[in-house]
């Protein structure tokens, strides 16, 4: 009897077309393409597929990867097609974290997109910025406080947990004086260093009045015939004193001033961080001034003359500076000018340059006309038109009489308006930017909850019999 065999001939074009395709499941939506279209991009994650690895399931026979779908759209489709383009609806930094899980270089992104792509690096570093300001902080903790002044190590605190009496002293004066919102004793200090900032600065001003000066005579010999002299009073236009009410106010806010200042250097957790501070060497100078032009005055009766250390003493209007510190708004204002240093910069720059060119025409435009008239008479009189007529402020003390002096002129002034307005609209969208920020950040809780990190559960291993075939029972 002959015997039969049944011969069964596989589908090689199936097989083969199953291998060249991957199925990749990634956060529960499932992508399918050619595995030639993962190989083009070389070192990266979707190249190095293999059934070896702990994504693939081979019951479903696709890899999973437990990430964001709407970000893998634009990831595969940059296998495709060769080019990057950023979602619309998916943010810039979560986007940024996919790509860099994905092992894809984010400035491979298209032109297109670029704008995109640095307005969300933008918003980070406004954030980052922000978040250095500590505009949230009203009261430090405990924690804050043992860091900053480098108490971590403290023998006393490591052994008991608490801190010893002339720290907690000191930690809480500094509190009280340099977080104006932490408690109500600091806020009342930041009233009282208010009322004595506005007092001075008012009394500074008012002080000059003519209504307040005390005028002063110097009596002098005059001849009235050759033997006959009388006393002849004259005023002195060098010294102008003031009431003395003024004097005793400057004692009394300077008083406090001083207190302040000293106290503020003694409880400092770092003493070279609070001396290259620009609002306390304002602070000092201010302080040390007045102290000084009384030694000066009224010590030793020095009879000079007054402008200059009149001058100087207009650093205690500085102290307004001060106020920054107390008002985020203040200090964001502050940020966003430091922000657009560059900007600035390059401004002053263009603008002193065109002022430079543009008096230098001004003067020898005059000069060609042969204007009897002329007002321009050297160089710095056409600096002085150029820099009035670009700042638009234009006084009008100086100006061209010559058609091609006036020419120029208008040309100056159509020069200085560009330079001016130009710039200004991105500056405005620096402070928008920091200002809608920090209204953001207040509107949002203080605590935010937290996602902990997956715990991936370790195999069980199976309880394997001993080789004899029997389980030994432990006596309880």
């Amino acid at each position: 009897m002959r015997s039969s065999k049944t011969v069964k001939f596989l589908d090689t074009t199936a097989s083969n077309n199953n291998e060249s395709r991957v199925v990749l499941n990634v956060g529960g939506m499932r992508f399918e393409t050619q595995r030639a279209t993962l190989k083009k991009l070389p070192a990266t994650r979707l190249s190095k597929l293999t059934p070896q690895l702990s994504y693939y399931d081979p019951v479903l026979n696709e890899y999973f990867f437990d990430r964001h779908p709407g970000a893998f759209t634009q990831i595969l489709n940059y296998y495709r097609t060769g080019k990057l383009h950023y979602p619309t609806n998916v943010c810039g930094p979560l986007f940024e974290d996919e790509l860099s899980f994905w092992g894809i270089q984010r400035e491979e992104v298209e032109p297109c997109c670029w704008m995109t792509y640095t307005k969300f690096r933008s918003t980070q570093e406004t954030l980052q910025t922000l978040d250095s300001l500590e505009l949230d902080t009203v009261r430090s903790t405990a924690g804050d406080i043992v860091k900053k002044f480098g108490w971590q190590n403290d023998f006393h605190l490591v052994t008991t947990g608490r801190l010893k009496l002339h720290q907690r002293i000191r930690s809480i004066i500094w509190q009280i004086f340099e977080e104006p919102r932490s408690s109500k004793a600091s806020k009342v200090v930041a009233l009282i260093s208010i009322f004595f900032i506005l007092l001075s600065i008012t009394t500074f001003i008012i002080r000059t009045l003519p209504i307040f000066e005390v005028i002063e005579y110097d009596f002098i010999d005059v001849y009235v015939d050759a033997n006959t002299t009388q006393k002849t009073p004259l005023y002195n236009t060098q010294r102008k004193d003031a009431i003395a009410g003024f004097n005793n106010v400057e004692w009394i806010c300077n008083s406090w001033f001083t207190f302040e200042i000293v106290l503020r250097f003694i409880v400092a957790p770092s003493k070279k961080a609070f001396i290259v501070s620009i609002l306390n060497w304002i602070d000092f100078l201010g302080t040390f001034l007045f102290f000084f032009t009384y030694i000066l005055y009224d010590v030793y009766n020095y009879a000079g003359h007054y402008a200059f250390i009149d001058l100087l003493s207009t650093i205690r209007v500085a102290r307004m500076f001060k106020l920054i510190t107390m008002h985020p708004r203040l200090r964001v204002i502050t940020t966003a000018l430091s922000s657009s240093t560059t900007l600035l910069s390059l401004t002053i720059y263009f603008c002193l340059l065109a002022i430079l060119i543009s008096g230098s025409t001004l003067y020898y435009v005059e000069r060609l006309s042969n204007q009897s008239d002329s007002q321009i008479l050297s160089v710095m009189d056409g600096i002085w038109l150029a820099l009035t007529t670009i700042t638009t402020v234009g006084y009008g003390d100086t100006v061209p009489t010559s058609l091609l002096g006036m020419i120029v002129g208008a040309i100056t002034t159509i020069v200085g308006v560009l330079l001016i307005d130009l710039p200004m609209p991105i500056i405005n969208e620096i402070f928008d930017n920091f200002n809608r920020h920090l209204l953001a950040r207040q509107q949002l809780p203080k605590q935010r909850r937290r996602v902990t990190p997956a715990v991936i559960p370790r195999k069980i291993q199976p309880l394997m019999p001993p080789p004899n075939g029997h389980t030994h029972q432990h006596n309880q």
